[in-house]
């Protein structure tokens, strides 16, 4: 199953590949920053109403995605900002505003561009941004305006085009709109954010193919961050197009090494294992790079194809180059898991646990090691801790409800756990709300089932992970022919993570009930390719 971790990793992955250093895993744990941070915390202790200190705060939360300790901040900078100062009133509304609009709030970032407006009147870029809340609260022919107001300040303003092109398709002008972003792109042929705007207006007429192609272009001129982003993006909905276009880039560049590990990248992060490898090999075979995070996705991927003696030896590989990396521990944790090394899985977890981030993957395993130790209690006592910090997550309740009733053998005490999994901040339609599986371990089967075909039949599946997911509550449900059928789209699609459909068995979400039926072996033997 796709998810954002998975994706964010990928992302991460790309990125310190293309920078060639681990510079885009740092932020708020980065020495200088924290350090800096610490500064600003005794600066604001000293003086409570230093606002200039609020702001600088929360422009370093605004660059880390903090958003919530962004606007605290700013908050409080506009507070305290004398009326006088209206060249920092003017930037705390600017700030404001992007925070609103990170965090879906227009019509408040739309306030406060108007706002900074009335200070400047000639400002461009808060023009820019009181047109951009004005299109995503629908009103279109505000933005329309704001974006000719910007036209008529830059006629070349790539910026007023984009907006201008948006506004364009919704108005179903779909020829204006390709013509305003080709004028942009004219304009600014070696800017590689131009790209990604193409893209994105390309990807709403439906043109996944061409936005691909812009993306991989601003990758092209200087490794656009975002270009990365949007590339992904597009793969968790076109999964197809992205490795077609990234499979043409490389046949006209074939000795950009960069190409094949995106490429790999994405394919791993799809479950698509092989194809994966095979990337990773081509740069190491061909000397293209020597990144030890390669070493580390080799591992991952003969993880998942159950090959756990190739697994260890790349990911020890990767941990002998660089044993810095937490994510290195988790990967190492989880083949010993799998062969049945529980203390080693333990020692491996707990040293990820003390090199990582953001700990909360490594310590979801720690507590998964916990119950093939059978320590359910204390296994128990880590997903709910996990389940409060971050009480959206369904499944870490998934993850205590199984320990509960698996190990504990506690059936009822399971029962209002999946309960309040249904009651979680998440959107149920959506495959990784896991709300299916909450309905039906809490007894609703029919609903569950319910939910499985609506997903199947509305939700489209590009690379298979969908159907794999359908093919586990169908399977939990003892729905076998729909289990089965799902089961072959996954195939079908090329999903190949062959320790998840043999193997897998944590927090119910797994094929277990139909692995004894005559028909799992046959199935998987027919689609025998694929794991090749």
């Amino acid at each position: 199953m796709i998810n954002s971790s998975k994706l964010r990793h990928a992302l991460i992955a790309i990125l310190t590949f293309a920078c060639g250093s681990a510079a885009a895993q740092t932020g708020l744990s980065d020495p200088m920053t924290k350090a800096m941070m610490e500064v600003y915390e005794q600066e604001l202790t000293a003086n409570p109403q230093a606002y200039e200190i609020y702001f600088r705060r929360a422009n370093e939360y605004y660059k880390f995605d903090q958003y919530l300790r962004a606007l605290s901040d700013i908050d409080n900078a506009l507070k305290y900002a004398p009326a006088d100062d209206t060249d920092m009133r003017f930037q705390c509304y600017s700030l404001r505003g992007d925070i609103y609009q990170m965090l879906g709030k227009h019509e408040e970032a739309l306030s406060d561009f108007t706002e900074a407006l009335r200070i400047d009147p000639t400002s461009f870029m808060a023009l820019y941004q009181k047109g951009n809340s004005e299109y995503e609260l629908g009103r279109y022919a505000e933005a329309k305006g704001s974006y000719n107001r910007m036209r008529a300040l830059d006629g070349r303003s790539a910026e007023a085009l984009t907006g201008l092109a948006r506004i364009a398709v919704k108005e179903n002008n779909l020829g204006l709109a390709s013509q305003y972003m080709d004028d942009a792109v004219a304009m600014m042929p070696t800017d590689s954010d131009i790209y990604v705007r193409r893209s994105s207006v390309r990807r709403m007429l439906g043109n996944n193919t061409g936005a691909v192609e812009d993306l991989i272009m601003a990758i092209s001129i200087d490794s656009n961050a975002k270009a990365f982003q949007e590339l992904i993006n597009v793969s968790n909905t076109d999964y197809p197009a992205v490795i077609t276009a990234l499979s043409n880039a490389i046949h006209q560049a074939p000795e950009q090494g960069m190409f094949y590990y995106i490429r790999g990248v994405i394919a791993q992060a799809h479950n698509h294992f092989p194809s994966a490898i095979v990337d990773y090999r081509k740069i190491i075979d061909e000397n293209m790079y020597n990144y030890a995070g390669i070493y580390a996705s080799l591992g991952e991927c003969y993880y998942a194809l159950c090959d756990f003696d190739q697994a260890l030896e790349n990911v020890n590989q990767a941990i002998g180059m660089s044993n810095d990396n937490g994510e290195y521990f988790i990967a190492l944790a989880r083949v010993y898991r799998a062969q049945g090394r529980f203390d080693d899985a333990m020692r491996a977890i707990e040293t990820a646990i003390e090199k990582v981030n953001e700990p909360a993957t490594a310590i979801s395993e720690k507590g998964r090691i916990l119950f093939s130790q059978k320590k359910y209690d204390e296994a128990s006592d880590i997903f709910a801790e996990l389940a409060m910090d971050n009480p959206n997550d369904p499944m870490n309740y998934m993850l205590r409800a199984w320990v509960i009733a698996e190990g504990q053998k506690k059936s009822n005490a399971a029962l209002p756990i999946y309960r309040r999994a249904l009651e979680i901040d998440v959107n149920p339609e959506l495959p990784q709300s896991l709300h299916g599986f909450a309905l039906l371990f809490s007894g609703s089967t029919a609903e569950a089932v319910k939910w499985a075909d609506s997903i199947m039949h509305d939700t489209k599946d590009t690379d298979g992970s969908i159907s794999y997911l359908m093919a586990c509550l169908y399977a939990q449900a003892e729905e076998t022919d729909k289990a089965f059928d799902a089961l072959e789209s996954a195939l079908n699609k090329g999903y190949s993570n062959k320790y998840q459909f043999t193997i897998y068995d944590d927090a119910r979400i797994n094929l277990a009930p139909i692995r004894k039926d005559a028909r799992f072996n046959t199935t998987l033997a027919n689609y025998s390719y694929i794991f090749e």
